[in-house]
């Protein structure tokens, strides 16, 4: 081939060369022109769902921007079969990528999870959760029978079961009049103090539960002894306390805290029982399985007793300590257990249509 031959070969590759490249940016830039309007709009749709949320956008806007997604994942894959230049695909993937999460994200806010939490994943759970807080419940309450028979047998059994932190001097030996002022105490407290034994309540009625509820995963039993030994502390004490004649004073001092406390270690109990359930009785799922799918009811279970602690210990540092009248404490504490039964026991009931009622 000669030199002259061989330039003519070069030139007609550059010119093949070039007139590809050519070819594929008009390629391009008709694409886009066809095509660009409709992802200006998405772009719009999707920057004000993004600033907004969902609820920015009207019923028609919602329809377009479904549908004009839908068309930018065409145009996508179009512009990857073809190959068109890699500008135009990142921008469409950006595209589609933002408008994905707009059309298939959850759009609640904070607020809203928490409040459908609290109006229907909560009270669901609770009422998915017979058998549990049975034996959450059951627990309390035999304890609480056998601490009150054992300390009528033999009053020592208060010192067995009773941390001497905890007891402050309330024994057997200590007089009627002594334990009386234990429960009407005629001192002032100080808004501090209240606060500051408050926070120490809560502290150590959460520490309690939290432990009844991790425990609960080893076949329930531990959470069953710990729920059942907090029940043995409440019989004893209760007792010691009737014995002196205050049986009714005492009921009214535990009742304005102990309803929503109590109720809430039976709570965690039943949480954790979930767990250990999930472990013993797996059914058709593997056990890990079976876990997974008992531990979103027994989190609902554990976030519910935390927020009675919280209650608990606002009630048993400050109301307890203002309130001196037994039926007024009877009043506040039982209000406050009709008040939790109400909400777990009909809140986030779905509405059932007049066909699905008859049939």
């Amino acid at each position: 081939m000669t030199e002259i031959e061989i330039d003519d070969s070069i030139e007609m590759g550059m010119t093949v060369n070039t007139g590809a490249t050519q070819n594929d940016t008009l390629r391009s830039a008709r694409f886009r022109l066809e095509r660009e309007t409709h992802w200006r709009r998405l772009d719009g749709l999707v920057t004000r769902a993004e600033k907004g949320g969902a609820a920015a956008l009207s019923y028609d806007e919602i329809r377009d921007l479904a549908a004009e997604y839908r068309q930018a994942m065409n145009s996508l894959s179009v512009a990857r079969d073809i190959s068109l230049d890699r500008a135009l695909i990142a921008y469409l993937e950006s595209l589609c990528a933002r408008a994905y999460l707009v059309v298939y994200a959850p759009q609640e806010s904070l607020g809203g999870l928490t409040t459908r939490l609290l109006t229907h994943g909560i009270p669901q759970a609770v009422r998915r959760s017979a058998l549990p807080l049975f034996i959450g419940f059951l627990a309390l309450i035999l304890g609480a029978i056998v601490g009150y028979k054992l300390y009528v047998n033999d009053p020592s059994w208060l010192y067995t079961f009773v941390p001497p932190e905890l007891a402050d001097q309330r024994t057997p030996d200590a007089s009627a009049d002594y334990l009386r002022s234990t429960i009407y105490g005629d001192e002032h407290h100080g808004g501090d103090k209240l606060a500051a034994f408050s926070t120490y309540l809560f502290s150590h009625n959460t520490s309690i539960v939290i432990l009844i509820f991790t425990l609960g995963i080893f076949l329930s039993i531990p959470s069953f002894i710990l729920t059942f030994y907090n029940g043995l502390m409440l019989g004893a004490f209760f007792a010691m306390f009737n014995q002196k004649g205050l049986g009714y004073d005492v009921f009214a001092w535990l009742s304005i805290h102990g309803v929503t406390e109590l109720a809430a270690i039976a709570i965690a109990c039943a949480g954790g029982a979930r767990l250990g359930l999930a472990v013993l009785l797996p059914g058709s799922r593997s056990r890990r399985e079976a876990l997974r799918h008992q531990a979103h009811d027994a989190v609902k279970l554990a976030i519910l007793a935390a927020l009675m602690l919280i209650a608990a210990a606002f009630i048993e540092g400050f109301l307890r300590q203002l309130v001196q009248d037994p039926t007024l404490r009877l009043v506040i504490g039982w209000g406050m257990g009709a008040f939790w039964a109400s909400w777990l026991l009909l809140a986030g009931r779905e509405n059932k249509t007049p066909r699905e009622a008859l049939g």
